[in-house]
């Protein structure tokens, strides 16, 4: 799963402004907005080397979000694995709006088994 990169986009619109989200009160692309954006990235960045039943859950991210992008901008965020450490998977995350930079950061994932995780969630 190194080196394993893919890219996910969306249209900034009223759902996902900070404004909609309570991350502000200005209606542009809000920060929590572009780290789903980039989890969803690295989601489908180890897909396919994911077995049936596995899935993967997120436990950091570090990430800055440097320019503002407005309602109707397309919005791509890239995730590239660097590290594979037994379940871990540690990712590089940037984000565009068009050409232009607008965040990067640091994304860690760990495989699991959907079925014993999600029992043990309904258990506690």
């Amino acid at each position: 799963m190194q080196n394993s990169t893919a890219t996910a986009t969306t249209t900034v619109d009223q759902t996902n402004t900070a404004l909609a989200m309570g991350s502000g009160n200005l209606g542009v692309f809000a920060t929590p907005a572009m780290i789903a954006l980039m989890e969803q990235a690295a989601c489908a960045a180890i897909a396919h080397g994911l077995q049936e039943g596995q899935s993967s859950v997120g436990t950091a991210i570090s990430v800055q979000h440097t320019a503002a992008s407005p309602v109707g901008a397309q919005v791509s965020a890239t995730a590239t694995a660097t590290a594979v450490n037994g379940r871990q998977i540690d990712f590089d995350v940037v984000a565009h709006c068009g050409e232009s930079e607008i965040g990067r950061g640091t994304h860690t994932r760990f495989v699991i088994d959907a079925a014993r995780f999600m029992e043990k969630v309904n258990a506690a």
